[in-house]
């Protein structure tokens, strides 16, 4: 069976989880946030999404 989701809402998940139980505050969840979406409209966006889709792609083919 395969199961496709979104990044954002396995990142989301994490978050979420990070707040029950770590204690992490949400604000610091906030600041975060902002930080990637700062983040995604600089020069360093090509290459971070390079990465991610090779990580993705490493992490998909390990389990065929």
């Amino acid at each position: 069976m395969t199961v496709s989701l979104p990044l954002v809402v396995v990142l989301g998940f994490f978050a979420w989880g990070a707040i029950k139980f770590l204690g992490v505050r949400p604000w610091i969840v906030v600041l975060i946030a902002l930080f990637g979406f700062w983040l995604s409209h600089s020069f360093l966006a090509p290459a971070i999404e390079s990465g991610t889709r090779s990580g993705v792609g490493v992490v998909n083919d390990s389990h065929n």
